[in-house]
């Protein structure tokens, strides 16, 4: 966290300080007038604080250059100050355009590719910039059931909230999934909807910029095609700009005196993935969700949508498998429980395995570092405390990973490395800081 700075005596605030003072003063007021439509925003999104902290963040968040090839190492080499002075001017002259989006395709775990588009470091910093100026109008619009992509909210809040409405007695859960969403939301009608709120012509120019960025895939011989619909995944704005869209059906579903209320129905949404549940998910509550998707020119994908009975069917949701478990002392009673599931924990091995395969000249206190990033990310995502129970899946874990250090020192020489007699893992763990995942606090 930045901290204020101590300049001649006087108490200056950091850049971050100002970015927050801005977003509580704005929350507020749009919380207050839920219809007030903002007019004058343009102006801070290319103040030098804002655009300082959203260099800041977007660096943060590391990354690969875009389409015009410039890396963080450029900018520091060439000044950062002089660069991001330089994307004022542009913004303050109205001369900024957005450039081209590299699409790369990111591999599945079911042999099919994710399009992930990557924007320019200087498109980045600008996005970023304008969702810090943007964003605390539309949290404060937004419906407690999101917990996607939004500030001091994670996956973890979404799986206590689905736990509490599966032990308040609803035992139906439509596992809803939607094909391609960050592909296929319509232009016109986001615009529309963000234009609710905001007025300021310029920053709806940023945003359909933005938008209509071509796309340069290598795939489709090379070329730059426009971008008729969808907000690519990968840009800053776009998980925004998706939860923005996506409101209109929390914000039905949570309507009172609609049909999904008087079914007792509720959702849990997690960016473009959202489950409803509730006593009674009938014919008619799913006519009117796919009555709703269909006039927001969304495709509810049909072949992994499902209807599911929790009592005697699990369903998967954000990594997680939630069933009902038979009481382990003989009664008849079952409880919730929610574990890791099989693709997350095959998905976590795989990346060990990545990584002893990158490391394969590591020392070990180099290499017990790197697996360390990766047993420390998956048992903080999955050991969700008196909600989760990953302890069998970090028991399996442990023994996946000793298995394959074993192989891997044994494969280092043809003199099989003294690690392996001396049980490579155990040593590891004992001398080199390495984390036992059946260790792992939870």
């Amino acid at each position: 966290m930045m901290k204020s700075l101590q300049i001649n005596g006087a108490l200056r605030k950091s850049d971050a300080e100002k970015v927050r003072d801005f977003q509580r003063k704005i929350y507020q007021k749009a919380k207050q007038e839920v219809v007030f439509r903002f007019y004058v925003l343009y102006d801070k999104v290319r103040l030098p604080h804002f655009l300082r902290e959203a260099y800041r963040r977007v660096k943060a968040n590391d990354g690969v250059s875009g389409m015009d090839g410039i890396s963080f190492d450029y900018i520091e080499n060439y000044g950062v100050e002089r660069y991001l002075t330089e994307i004022q001017k542009e913004l303050e002259s109205k001369t900024y355009k957005a450039s081209p989006v590299k699409r790369v395709h990111i591999p599945k775990g079911n042999g099919k590719t994710r399009p992930l588009g990557i924007p320019t470091i200087k498109d980045r910093i600008v996005q970023m910039s304008c969702k810090l100026v943007i964003e605390p109008i539309f949290e404060a619009d937004f419906d407690e059931s999101s917990y996607g992509f939004r500030p001091e909210r994670s996956a973890a809040d979404a799986i206590k909230a689905i736990k509490q409405l599966l032990d308040s007695g609803k035992n139906e859960v439509l596992d809803a999934d939607l094909s391609s969403y960050f592909d296929t939301i319509p232009h016109a009608k986001l615009l529309k909807i963000v234009g609710q709120r905001i007025s300021d012509k310029n920053i709806l120019h940023l945003l359909k910029m933005w938008l209509k960025a071509p796309i340069w895939d290598e795939r489709a011989g090379g070329s730059a095609k426009k971008n008729k619909k969808g907000t690519p995944q990968g840009g800053v704005i776009s998980p925004l700009l998706a939860n923005i869209y996506l409101h209109l059906v929390d914000r039905l579903v949570n309507k009172v005196g609609c049909i999904f209320q008087n079914y007792g129905v509720k959702i849990v949404r997690y960016a473009d993935d959202f489950v409803l549940i509730g006593h009674d998910i009938n014919k008619a509550v799913l006519e009117k969700l796919q009555s709703v998707l269909g006039r927001m020119e969304l495709i509810l994908n049909r072949e992994k949508t499902k209807l599911v009975s929790v009592r005697t069917e699990p369903f998967e949701f954000l990594g997680f498998t939630l069933r009902y478990d038979k009481d382990l002392y003989g009664s008849d009673r079952k409880y919730l429980n929610i574990v890791p599931s099989k693709k997350s924990q095959k998905k976590v091995r795989e990346k060990l395995s990545e990584c002893l395969r990158k490391n394969s000249t590591a020392a070990p206190q180099e290499l017990s570092k790197e697996l360390n990033k990766i047993i420390r990310g998956w048992s903080n995502y999955f050991g969700i405390s008196g909600v989760s129970y990953p302890k069998k899946a970090q028991r399996d874990m442990r023994y996946y990973l000793a298995k394959k250090l074993r192989r891997y020192y044994s494969r280092k020489s043809q003199r099989p490395s003294k690690l392996v007699r001396q049980r490579a893992f155990d040593v590891l763990v004992a001398n080199y800081g390495l984390i036992d995942p059946s260790k792992c606090c939870i």
